[in-house]
């Protein structure tokens, strides 16, 4: 490694128990608390708490549940938890087009606090003004960081934001009479694969353009494409590979001239924060991950909200409620006359939208646009690093810049050694490192996608670097350290012919005992 630059990898070793799941633990006769009877007092005015319960919601035998003493538990889940490794943990950069980045812990407080957990849904207006206008004041800012003019924090992920975009985009093509002819949706590669399956579940046919020798889609494959049956454009920019398509106004302008609707997936938002905004490439409707670009824990973490943004003439398709401010406070409009109705419950999920509030607030817009620019700078400091690396590469724009991601290559490292990007991945879990490898098909051979944001210092950086460097060196002199790994982790290579076969597949312990009936627990403890 080159000793211009920071340490080397730490030593790492992942705890490892020989653990049973909590199932297995159970023990006829313990138990972790033993709740006393019923006072005879209370019994007398309220009865069992039983009898008064439908005969249908009761129950015939009691759940077949485990019983394990409370310090049993304990142990059971703090040994579950030493075999993960969190993102409070590692460097996990490499989680790649995933924006993980820091979660401030007073936010997490503040999220947890009785005042926000203890809401219900149901409540009267009057009663949750302070979420309320928190919510309406989160719209207000995404307003601003997008150019667009309402937003909806209904939809629970980013994925189910894109699903509700198509929902409006095919509402407003059926209140135009126009439904039936209008059945085609075009994407990118490169965009998220939520953009092409999202809106294919919603029955639309989807145009895949590919990317040229730039790893742009190309305007002419677009114009080829757009015709009287295009009804939406869905579109990544900066798409994965991090490449910011500069003709994306030519885009929308000859998508908008076929008469179909241009939506944003800002997933990858987290670069172009107060640099670049919706309004000015002419888009309808776009999306921002509030669980990643806006610092609440990633979606696999805790709840993710896709906070949608559109125009003001798509206002009346949005989900409803929207929450609006009046002299009187603030509430729930339901008075949407083409609105698509719900794509979940309620109006979204509040310690999410309190966290990305929270962020936003102790940022401000300088603090947003020196986030968006750090990004950056990280994000080119490892491309000129790992462009470095023996066997590693970074197909498409050769020299240039990229946004806040790039999605590399292992191909020559592969094809010199035999040591693919799956081998790499496993090799830097013994670093206490994360790689992700990309998303399916790889139009990038053995490919790898990094995305730093601004949470992550030039210490953390390189150690992260020094990690790949050392797998490299190891590749080429001895490759079997690496397609052995990892040495360090609570499993070595998992087998993943279990999920290509559904007489194997157990997603619950009910259904695995019935695929597995002699492993039924004694309820009696015999």
């Amino acid at each position: 490694m080159d000793k211009r630059f920071a340490r080397q990898t730490r030593k790492f070793h992942q705890a490892k128990w020989d653990e049973e799941i909590i199932f297995e633990l159970h023990n006829p006769g313990e138990r972790g608390v033993m709740v006393p009877a019923v006072e005879k007092g209370i019994s007398d005015r309220v009865g069992d708490g039983l009898s008064s319960l439908p005969a249908s919601l009761r129950r015939d035998t009691a759940p077949s549940l485990p019983e394990v003493g409370q310090m049993r538990v304990l142990k059971h889940f703090l040994r579950l938890s030493q075999q993960t490794l969190g993102a409070d943990l590692n460097i996990d950069i490499g989680q790649g087009t995933c924006t993980i980045k820091y979660n401030p812990k007073i936010n997490k407080h503040l999220a947890g606090l009785p005042q926000v957990t203890e809401i219900h849904p149901w409540q009267d207006e009057s009663t949750v003004q302070g979420a309320l206008e928190i919510t309406n004041n989160l719209d207000t800012y995404l307003r601003a960081i997008s150019g667009l003019d309402y937003f909806s924090f209904q939809p629970p992920s980013g994925s189910a934001a894109i699903f509700t975009m198509a929902s409006i985009v095919e509402k407003y093509h059926r209140v135009r009479g126009e439904q039936d002819q209008r059945d085609e949706i075009i994407t990118t590669i490169f965009s998220h694969p939520s953009d092409y399956s999202a809106v294919a579940v919603k029955g639309y046919k989807v145009i895949n353009l590919q990317q040229n020798e730039d790893g742009l889609p190309d305007l002419d494959a677009l114009k080829a494409a757009v015709s009287e049956r295009t009804a939406a454009l869905f579109i990544t920019n900066p798409e994965d590979t991090g490449i910011f398509n500069p003709l994306i106004r030519e885009f929308t302008r000859v998508v908008h001239e076929a008469g179909a609707l241009c939506c944003y997936d800002q997933a990858n938002a987290n670069g172009v924060l107060g640099i670049t905004r919706a309004r000015e490439a002419d888009f309808d409707m776009c999306f921002f991950n509030l669980h990643k670009t806006f610092s609440t824990p990633h979606g696999c973490g805790g709840p993710g909200t896709g906070a949608i943004g559109v125009t003001a003439e798509l206002r009346d398709y949005m989900p409803v409620p929207l929450v609006v401010k009046s002299d009187d406070g603030y509430q729930l409009d339901y008075d949407l006359p083409h609105t698509i109705g719900k794509v979940r419950s309620f109006y979204g999920i509040f310690p999410v939208i309190l966290k990305a509030y929270c962020w936003v607030r102790a940022m401000g817009a300088r603090g947003l646009l020196e986030a968006a620019r750090v990004a950056v700078l990280n994000n080119n400091y490892l491309l000129n690093r790992i462009r470095q690396i023996r066997g590693a590469s970074a197909p498409y724009a050769e020299g240039c810049h990229r946004i806040e991601q790039v999605r590399y290559s292992w191909e020559q490292l592969t094809d010199e050694t035999g040591v693919g990007t799956e081998d790499v991945t496993a090799r830097m879990a013994d670093f206490g490192f994360h790689l992700w490898s990309s998303h399916h098909p790889f139009v990038v051979p053995e490919p790898f996608t990094i995305e730093p944001t601004e949470s992550y210092s030039k210490l953390e950086l390189d150690e992260y670097l020094s990690g790949l460097e050392q797998i490299s060196n190891e590749a080429y002199n001895k490759p079997e350290l690496v397609t052995a790994a990892p040495h360090n982790s609570v499993i070595h290579r998992v087998d993943h012919s279990t999920l290509d076969d559904p007489e194997k597949w157990a997603i619950t312990w009910r259904s695995f005992l019935k695929k597995r009936p002699g492993e039924q627990l004694d309820r009696k403890g015999k």
